[in-house]
């Protein structure tokens, strides 16, 4: 018997925008030019029971299933600790780090701030980590065998 449930996200509305994306090269940049995580810019993994095999450095993990009705509290820690930039990610940007990434800029469209940026990372962890030993060494918990296979191109 095939499954009917529906997917996570189809409880709370589309994104009506598409957040800028970010490449892991200029997060990198910001790492070795001395900016903070949780200070200067936001790093936000959104994997759930994926999250294995370690996290860019400095990330706080909130994972998508959950976000959409945090939204708002989200917004007023990042505005009032003057953060710039919010960085989402997943295992691949491309489902969960593009749709949280929409909804952030759709949040702040509404409240018309123009000084807080909704970025998505190009390639999510899996680019990081494929990237090689130059962006693993900025990770956390990370365990090789979890991605030896992201490590070979595969």
């Amino acid at each position: 018997m095939a499954s009917t449930e529906r997917p996570w996200h189809e409880a709370f509305p589309a994104p009506k925008s598409t957040a800028a994306s970010v490449s892991r090269q200029q997060v990198l940049q910001w790492f070795r030019e001395g900016k903070k995580p949780g200070k200067d810019f936001v790093l936000v993994d959104l994997r759930r029971v994926d999250h294995e095999g370690g996290t860019i450095r400095g990330s706080i993990n909130l994972p998508a299933q959950s976000l959409y009705p945090s939204l708002s509290t989200l917004y007023t820690l990042f505005e009032g600790a003057g953060v710039h930039s919010v960085v989402w990610y997943c295992g691949s940007s491309r489902g969960r780090g593009t749709r949280a990434g929409g909804w952030f800029a759709d949040y702040l469209a509404e409240k018309q701030n123009t000084s807080l940026k909704s970025l998505v990372l190009e390639g999510g962890i899996k680019g990081w980590v494929g990237a090689g030993p130059e962006y693993v060494e900025w990770m956390d918990g990370y365990v090789e065998d979890v991605w030896r296979g992201v490590e070979e191109g595969k």
